[in-house]
């Protein structure tokens, strides 16, 4: 039942805000699709992101649902979107600056919280774009809305790059 007035509102939704899904990003995305199945992502690129590549990379939520242990490399940031949100598409080529100018030091991912609805929940999606910031040591944190990128750069200074910067610094 829930699952139906679920699907209602949805379909609702996509007619009152008469968005577009055909805005040439389909294919965009598509080329997104092969870069996920690799095992190291393309520097400088936003990288598509499923369910299975979540918990190899990010978080394995399935073994230790009750305790954060980061998986990745470098600290990420994940951009919970769907195609017909407007102001996701205003995030999208931000995004995709911060992870051409940050390429050495974070990784940019994107879920489709219409395909990924597991995520979503997970992380109790309401409100999209929705921005986790998870750095490579702590806890994560998220953002709502479409922020300017000089707030976007400011939250990868001080919640993802900072701590491993600033303990030799301050002597």
């Amino acid at each position: 039942m829930n699952s139906r007035i679920f699907s209602i509102v949805l379909i609702a939704s996509i007619g009152l805000l008469g968005c577009g899904s055909s805005n040439g990003k389909s294919n965009k995305d598509k080329g997104n699709e092969t870069s996920t199945s690799s095992t190291t992502p393309e520097a400088g690129k936003v990288i598509q992101m499923n369910k299975a590549m979540f918990i190899e990379k990010v978080f394995n939520f399935e073994e230790n649902p009750n305790e954060w242990k980061f998986r990745g490399d470098k600290p990420c940031i994940i951009d919970f979107y769907a195609d017909w949100c407007g102001p996701c598409k205003k995030v999208a080529p931000v995004m995709a600056e911060l992870a051409e100018q940050y390429k050495d030091q974070i990784v940019i991912y994107k879920v489709n919280t219409d395909q990924e609805r597991e995520l979503a929940q997970i992380f109790n999606i309401r409100s999209i774009p929705s921005i986790l910031y998870c750095p490579a040591q702590g806890q994560p944190q998220m953002t709502m809305g479409a922020l300017p990128k000089d707030e976007f750069e400011k939250m990868i200074k001080e919640l993802l790059l900072a701590p491993a910067t600033q303990p030799t610094s301050e002597k």
